[in-house]
């Protein structure tokens, strides 16, 4: 059993944005509530019958509403994909979820950053591990009913159907509580945000989700930060360091079936790897490689570099291509993203014209509307309940409250220091557990998506978005059929769980 929230409060605080802690009970009280605390003092010493009791979260968050303000079983901060799988999984049965997206539209990296190529992890069997929901998406992506930008957009308007969400929201403050007597542990009672209207809104939950890429809650709450890609290798110093981004590019006119054949030509694969590069494969589908000629364009800013092509054929000539890496994007600074993105924006042009010199098939190659956003591979991650280490995921470790299987090679993107990348290892399938999306120290603070708790090592593996989409939606679905709260969930309540998980849902998260 895991330690539980406690019933006695030690104090309140309002986090602000400027990062400050104000004590939300006035100077005058602080004598009374001296008396009222040696009273009990006292009490307890005199009768060892009185002890501290459990309490829920929920029972928490119910008393949050200390100005007007509305309760949520579920408020979910961002929009991106998994946050969402989790909020729908917890809506379809009964629960009230809330999305406040703080980004201007929604749809996070998927739509927004036009991420539309997708990595399906396999088991050592070559079997796919992708599960629940994110299954009908992959389906639809490999039989080709989703691969336009348009499709994708439909398939994500049809998850956040009939659930509120709000974008363009600015957080203001944070109200926690501490729940244990030695204040190890706290509770997040309510926040307060601007709309884009620029109305004033608090709203209360038993459970908030951190599902931005910058984190929106977690960066505010003086929590732990897991060391990310500078604690891997020689030569990381002690600043933070980040995989290299991706900017998104769309092309069409591209005559798939001339790149097709031109490869064809060029078989046996051991041929095609030296004229184009290690791991060039062209189908009816999809391209990847090339690195030997994408090694030959020289960007006009170094912290762009053009790797081998991973490309998708989405039908009728449209192309879509995740090749453009940028390095050193903080993606908790605004300035950074942004600067990156109109960096990307200006060499598109110059990708095209040697893409049209360069790739059979390019020839008279036009680029598609653009993103609006980044991909971006590393998120700063904040120290969970538990953090999943490599061992973990090269042993095929398998957890009791294990809420995904996941698997995929450790791919640790480059970075400036070390900008062609590192793979750490092939994974055959290991377990996610819950307590990898629980943050440490905040009782109902869940994260989503890439803000899974792993060290440097694992994440380049656990970062996948089938592994973390599955987590997400078992997640939501555990919120909506348990009573407990899920810091009280232990072994045997999740044998009990995975029965129905695969029963109901056709969900395999066990050993």
């Amino acid at each position: 059993m895991r330690s539980l929230p406690m019933l006695t409060r030690t104090r309140t605080t309002d986090v602000h944005l400027d990062g400050q802690q104000q004590q939300s009970t006035g100077d005058w009280y602080r004598p009374i509530r001296m008396i009222v605390l040696s009273l009990l003092a006292v009490a307890l010493l005199l009768s060892s019958s009185v002890t501290f009791s459990p309490r829920s979260e929920a029972a928490a968050a119910a008393t949050s509403c200390t100005t007007p303000c509305q309760h949520y079983d579920v408020v979910v901060i961002g929009s991106e994909l998994e946050g969402i799988l989790l909020a729908q999984a917890a809506h379809k049965l009964g629960k009230s979820v809330l999305i406040l997206d703080p980004r201007p539209k929604p749809g996070g990296q998927l739509i927004q950053g036009q991420m539309l190529v997708l990595d399906e992890p396999h088991d050592a069997k070559a079997r796919s591990l992708v599960q629940g929901e994110m299954k009908r998406l992959f389906d639809g992506y490999n039989n080709k009913s989703i691969r336009t930008f348009a499709e994708f957009n439909q398939y994500y308007n049809g998850l956040i159907k009939s659930i509120p969400l709000e974008s363009g929201i600015t957080i203001q403050s944070i109200h926690s509580v501490q729940t244990t007597p030695k204040g190890s542990s706290r509770s997040i009672q309510s926040i307060t945000y601007k709309s884009r209207d620029a109305k004033t809104h608090t709203v209360a939950a038993s459970y908030w989700v951190e599902n931005t890429d910058f984190a929106a809650i977690a960066g505010r709450l003086g929590l732990t930060r897991i060391p990310g890609t500078e604690s891997l290798f020689k030569g990381g110093g002690p600043a933070p360091e980040y995989m290299a981004a991706t900017y998104m590019l769309r092309f069409k006119n591209v005559n798939w079936n001339e790149l097709h054949e031109a490869t064809l030509r060029d078989y046996p694969l051991t041929k095609l790897a030296a004229k184009y590069g290690p791991g060039t494969y062209v189908d009816w589908n999809f391209g990847t490689g090339f690195s030997n000629l994408t090694a030959k364009f020289k960007p006009k800013d170094t912290q762009l570099k053009l790797r081998g092509i991973n490309s998708t054929y989405q039908r009728d000539g449209r192309v879509i291509i995740n090749a453009l890496l940028i390095y050193d994007v903080n993606p908790s600074d605004d300035k950074s993203v942004q600067a990156a993105i109109k960096k990307a924006q200006d060499e598109a042009p110059r990708i095209l014209e040697f893409l049209r010199k360069n790739i059979p098939g390019y020839s008279k190659a036009q680029l598609d509307t653009l993103p609006d956003y980044l991909y971006i591979r590393e998120h700063d991650r904040y120290v969970s309940e538990y953090v999943l280490k490599r061992d973990d995921l090269m042993n095929s470790r398998m957890f009791w409250d294990n809420v995904s299987i996941g698997g995929y090679p450790i791919d640790v993107q480059g970075t400036r220091r070390f900008p062609y990348g590192q793979g750490l290892g092939k994974p055959d399938r290991y377990g996610l557990p819950l307590r990898s999306f629980e943050i440490k120290g905040i009782d109902n603070l869940l994260t989503a998506g890439k803000n899974v708790g792993a060290e440097a090592a694992a994440y380049g593996s656990v970062r996948i978005q089938p592994n973390t989409g599955l987590a997400a939606q078992v997640i939501g679905i555990i919120i909506g059929r348990e009573k407990k709260p899920l810091r009280e969930l232990d072994a045997a309540d999740f044998k009990r769980i995975h029965q129905y998980l695969k029963k109901d849902y056709k969900i395999q998260v066990q050993a």
